[in-house]
């Protein structure tokens, strides 16, 4: 079992690479974690509608190219389905036994993503209404993936 997580932007905060990698490690034991950092396009400041389609158009290529075809695609959306951590284990297990090689998270950059790429997704998921920093929201990810694998193994981490 693989789980990638594509996002768009670099990440350059040390806490949130520290806390992405001690995530990563431990999920080591269930499968092998890949993070995949897409450079994200310049947003002139006064960017017309225009201007914000095509730069999400180009950062949403990058993204098509990093998902497998076989993937199960899960993607970060406000407007997607906010799950409790027992659900969203569920439907990942179900994936896996599905026949996925692959589990493929994908965090968009700061203008959001384009309807192609949320298309794709297996699963739309929100992780609430607030709007968080995307850099933030990959620790918050990681996180819920490690839960969500420990659910599944029925491990006291989730109580």
């Amino acid at each position: 079992m693989k789980i990638k997580v594509v996002t768009v932007g670099k990440l350059k905060e040390k806490y949130l690479k520290d806390g992405i990698a001690e995530y990563a490690k431990r999920l080591q034991r269930f499968a092998k974690v890949e993070m995949v950092e897409l450079s994200d396009e310049k947003t002139p400041e006064k960017a017309s509608q225009a201007e914000n389609e095509e730069i999400m158009a180009k950062e949403g290529e990058r993204i098509w190219a990093k998902i497998g075809e076989r993937d199960y695609v899960v993607v970060l959306a406000i407007e997607g389905k906010q799950l409790p951590s027992e659900e969203l284990s569920k439907k990942l297990e179900q994936a896996k036994l599905s026949g996925h090689g692959t589990l493929t998270f994908v965090i968009g950059g700061s203008l959001g993503l384009t309807p192609k790429i949320k298309k794709r997704a297996d699963l739309l998921l929100s992780f609430g209404l607030l709007t968080l920093p995307h850099q933030l929201m990959r620790l918050v990810l990681m996180e819920q993936i490690y839960r969500a694998q420990m659910i599944a193994v029925g491990s006291p981490y989730h109580k």
